[in-house]
């Protein structure tokens, strides 16, 4: 009397499909041109009962999990995810780096060279309490912090200042020093001769 296998519980095997087959078109499929590991299809030494089990060998179950692991600041940070890099983003990141070159008035320490992997980005709602004058009109509200600073007219009115003594700074000098304009002129020719 042949045995047979014992059921128990529910089992299931998946219906893969017959890769030795010819298609419509005479094209036909064997097992030597599947790969050996891919994603949708895995050699029966893998499967039991036709599910997928994870592998026993340590490298290789913690090859997968990482692979399943999102990318995130981890729970003491409230999982929060790393922002993908926009050149919006990169604009502003470098506007925050510049800080010291933009307001004169205000002293920054100087900050971390490499940015962060995880942080956020938001805006500031100002409270009905604060003064009006210290909030922001709808009109100076932008899309960006570059567009912010580059309608600042205080900014613009220091940034052109500045590249003014810079450039006066580089100028030649020449023999412009030597030349007096004026009304004394001569008197003054004179008086550098003895």
């Amino acid at each position: 009397m042949p045995e047979s296998k014992a059921l128990v519980g529910l089992s299931w095997e998946p219906k893969l499909p017959n890769l030795s087959s010819s298609t419509s078109k005479g094209f036909t499929m064997t097992h030597q041109n599947q790969p050996e590991s891919s994603a949708l299809w895995k050699p029966s030494s893998e499967l039991v009962d036709g599910l997928f089990v994870p592998p026993n060998e340590p490298r290789k179950l913690n090859k997968l999990l990482r692979k399943q692991i999102k990318d995130t600041a981890g729970n003491n940070w409230f999982d929060m995810p790393a922002p993908t890099i926009t050149p919006e983003l990169q604009k502003d990141l470098q506007l925050l780096k510049l800080r010291n070159a933009i307001d004169p008035k205000r002293h920054y320490k100087k900050g971390e060279s490499k940015t962060s992997k995880y942080f956020q980005v938001g805006t500031i709602i100002e409270s009905p309490l604060d003064f009006f004058s210290g909030r922001l009109t709808n009109k100076e509200r932008k899309a960006s912090l570059a567009d912010e600073l580059l309608s600042d007219r205080t900014l613009v009115e220091y940034r052109k200042r500045k590249i003014r003594e810079i450039e006066e700074k580089n100028q030649p000098g020449g023999n412009q020093k030597w030349k007096i304009k004026g009304k004394h002129t001569k008197k003054r020719a004179k008086q550098r001769r003895h």
